[in-house]
């Protein structure tokens, strides 16, 4: 056997070693991950016990049984590395396969965040020119999930490419996508959710590098006016989307204070529209009893959940109405009216808009009953920030 000989068979044994962990990689988040993440209420307080406490709530609150299963941890659990390279946690965090174990017990998953960047944006330890160590590392602790936020890399893209947006392109994608391939070699399944604020048209990308969800914006806030802008600009991108990869407009406020329980509503609607991946960010310790309807609706659930894999797009838009809608599995359609004016309105939904005929069962999905429509259509009075959810089936 000569040397190219034994060089291809070399290619042929590693690929028939990495391909079982690739495959595992791709089957995962079949559906959008949905869970809970660190960030939105605790910042960089957060702290072992706090997460410990996160997935007691998951639990008792009937989240976990809904398919809330991640409990994610995001920034500022990192401390300084060991003389031989190792990330270690601070003290915030004294024992992180504890923690995972205590997790896995509950039934759940954990998540960790980290930076292609020599920094992530609160400042501590990235993961740059240590992606293979710090992939070991998670998976030795038992990690499920891992967000890569862009933070400091992105600096690098600018200092080293300059103007030449090629360039950074390429840095950015060989960065996720390095992470990558070191996440696949540990033999773990880890979700890798990128987080890189949608630059790139990254919807396009994501799967080369082996995300499982990309950001396709920039933060969500509490605001009805932020949460509206981010989860509307969503329109078009549904061809991107599917099992395996999911566009994510971020987080989930619902909880939080900032908004209605219309707005809320809304927030969850457009959501599950979009098979955005579903991610409690509010303290789960001290949720109202319509914020728990509004996160475990089991059929609103079932929407961004359905294992068709389809995300939503608009149908159209009328001033501040909008229509959009779903495909659901078996044939039927979600259908959202959503009205972004400051006072009620009254929408009407023409079932043919949507491809269904003038006989099709309607299912208010936040009401939890059946309601008709008339000649094929279907009118209703919708709250000043309000939306309805609809499933329509023949």
């Amino acid at each position: 056997m000569n040397f190219v000989q034994r060089l291809l068979g070399w290619a042929a044994f590693s690929c028939l070693m990495v391909t079982p962990f690739a495959v595992a990689q791709t089957q995962l988040a079949a559906t959008p991950p949905m869970g809970w993440n660190s960030w939105n209420h605790f910042a960089g307080n957060v702290t072992d016990a706090d997460v410990r406490a996160a997935a007691d709530a998951l639990v008792s609150s009937g989240m976990r049984d809904a398919g809330y299963i991640y409990v994610n941890i995001d920034d500022t659990w990192e401390g300084q590395r060991d003389a031989q390279g190792v990330i270690q946690t601070n003290s915030k965090f004294p024992d992180m396969k504890a923690l995972a174990d205590y997790v896995h017990s509950k039934g759940l998953k954990l998540g960790i965040y980290s930076s292609p960047g020599p920094k992530t944006c609160a400042g501590y330890a990235g993961s740059y020119g240590h992606e293979e160590q710090d992939a070991k590392t998670y998976a030795g602790w038992g990690i499920d999930y891992l967000k890569y936020d862009l933070c400091s890399f992105g600096k690098m893209m600018k200092d080293e490419a300059g103007d030449d947006r090629t360039k950074a392109f390429a840095m950015e994608k060989a960065a996720y996508d390095k992470m990558h391939k070191a996440l696949v070699s540990t033999g773990r399944p880890i979700v890798f959710s990128m987080c890189q604020y949608g630059w790139n048209n990254v919807w396009e990308w994501g799967p080369e590098v082996g995300g499982n969800l990309w950001r396709t914006t920039g933060d969500i806030n509490d605001h009805y006016s932020r949460m509206t802008e981010i989860g509307f600009s969503q329109a078009g991108l549904a061809k991107y989307a599917g099992p395996g990869h999911w566009n994510d407009p971020d987080m989930l406020e619902i909880g939080n204070g900032g908004m209605t329980e219309d707005e809320y509503r809304t927030h969850m609607t457009l959501w599950s529209i979009l098979a955005a991946p579903l991610l409690a960010g509010n303290d789960l310790s001290k949720m109202t009893a319509e914020t728990k309807e509004l996160l475990m609706n089991k059929s609103v659930v079932a929407v961004d959940q359905d294992p068709l894999g389809k995300q939503g797009d608009r149908v159209w838009a009328v001033g501040p109405m909008e229509l959009w809608s779903k495909p659901l599995s078996g044939g039927a359609k979600a259908v959202a009216l959503f009205n972004r004016a400051s006072t009620a309105r009254e929408m009407t939904l023409k079932l043919s808009d949507v491809g269904a005929s003038a006989s099709a069962k309607l299912e208010d999905l936040w009401a939890g009953k059946v309601v008709q429509s008339t000649d094929g259509s279907y009118t209703v009075l919708v709250p000043k920030h309000g939306a309805v959810l609809l499933k329509v089936s023949e």
